[in-house]
Parts: structure tokens; C-alpha cells; sequence
């Protein structure tokens, strides 16, 4: 992992030499999604030179980092002070792949664009209402390197958007226990499709990661498992 402290410094420099022999081996189309959500996605994943806006980032952006980084990707994260790295490589994103830029300030276009130049998939969390001016610019620059952008918060012009809904956690008994997974309504809405996708998923698993939500067992099984037993 690596902490970029500007737009313009020695390291992205180095961030750029050594990602552009890694990338030109790995032609993405598109950049991988977890199955779950694949189904969701009109192109059953990222497509290249787009943004994606998401409600919420959290382990939703987790999830949508691991993919690319498992294929060998590397991914950037601007804006995200919170964003852990011990949380980061539990839902499987490579640490040694990673490029974060915590608090750009006033600066989170410039480095936004800047990794963008570097890296393939970035993350960022714009302070405020991004003009349509600000994102036309970088989207331009986004098609040119054929990279992806993961927004949380509203972006103009984006390619989908994903949400989450019905929360319902598991874990906690009868007021005690801890925390263990979360079932959630993922919802996908795009320009391409009139009708919204959604699919009821574990997100996060006690591991960390997304797994589709198991179908209950109907009670007439349950009943006869019980007799058996």
C-alpha cells in the first residue's frame, strides 16, 4: 500500500512506470465484479472509461475493489480518511496494489485525475456537488487510459448507480453477541436499463467478503430434518 501525497510527486511517478508494463499484459472487457452482483450490471461488470456512483461506500466499495485487484489491477483510493487497509486486505484487495490519497482537500479532482493516469480503478469521495464541466474533463481522460471510477456520492452522467437497502443484521442473540454479517437489497439502476436490478445479498460475510443470501429451507424439509434426526 501507498500513500500519495499529491498529484505531482515523485511517487506517482513511480506509480506509473510500474503499473503500465503490468496493465498492458491485462485487457480487461470489463473489469470483474463479484458474481453476485455481475447479474446486476448490464455488462456483468465494469466497463471500461466509465463511472459508477454508489449510495454508500464501505464494504459495497470493498467488494467492487477486490475483483479487479485478485486479477492483478491495481486500485486507488482518494478522499477516504476512514478507508482501512487491515479491512482492505480481509475483503481481498492486494495492500502491495493499493495507492491511497487520504485527504487531498481542495485538490481531489487534480488527484483524482492523477491516479487516474496511473492506475486503472480508482475510488474517490468528491467533498461536495461535482459540476458537469468537472466530470466531463475527467471522464475525457478516463476513456483515453480505459479505467474505471468508483464515486461515492451523486456523479453526473454515470454509467449506473448501486445502492443498498433493507438492512438487516446477524449475530447479536438475545441482547448479546456481536455483529457478524449483514443481509442487504442491492440495487442497480443504468441509463441502458429501464428497470432497476436488485438482488438480496450477505454484505459483509463474518469474512469480510459478498456472498449471495442462501435460500431458506422450506418448513415442510425442516420438519422432516427434525424427525430424521
Amino acid at each position: 500500500m501507498q500513500a500519495v501525497e499529491g498529484p505531482r510527486t515523485e511517487l506517482l511517478e513511480r506509480l506509473r512506470a510500474q503499473v503500465a508494463a503490468k496493465e498492458a499484459r491485462i485487457r480487461p472487457c470489463p473489469y470483474p465484479v463479484p458474481a453476485e452482483l455481475a447479474a446486476l450490471l448490464p455488462d456483468g461488470g465494469l466497463k471500461a472509461g466509465a463511472a459508477y456512483s454508489l449510495a454508500a461506500s464501505g464494504a459495497l466499495l470493498l467488494a467492487l475493489l477486490a475483483e479487479p485487484s485478485r486479477e492483478g489491477h491495481w486500485c486507488g483510493v482518494v478522499g477516504m480518511p476512514e478507508f482501512g487497509a487491515e479491512a482492505a486486505g480481509h475483503a481481498g484487495i492486494a495492500l502491495d496494489r493499493l495507492a491511497l490519497v487520504p485527504d487531498p482537500g481542495d485538490q481531489w479532482l487534480a488527484s483524482t485525475a492523477a491516479l487516474t493516469e496511473a492506475l486503472p480503478v480508482v475510488a474517490v469521495r468528491p467533498p461536495g456537488r461535482v459540476g458537469e464541466g468537472e466530470a466531463a474533463r475527467l471522464m475525457s481522460r478516463l476513456r483515453d487510459r480505459g479505467g474505471v471510477l468508483l464515486v461515492h456520492g451523486p456523479w453526473p452522467r454515470a454509467e449506473a448507480q448501486l445502492s443498498l437497502g433493507a438492512v438487516r443484521w446477524s449475530g447479536v442473540g438475545d441482547g448479546h453477541g456481536h455483529l457478524t454479517s449483514r443481509e442487504v437489497t442491492v440495487t442497480v439502476s443504468t441509463r441502458r436499463t429501464p428497470v432497476p436490478r436488485s438482488a438480496r445479498l450477505v454484505l459483509p460475510t463474518p469474512d469480510g467478503r459478498l456472498a449471495r443470501l442462501a435460500e431458506p429451507v422450506p418448513v415442510e424439509q425442516r420438519l422432516g430434518l427434525m424427525a430424521v434426526g
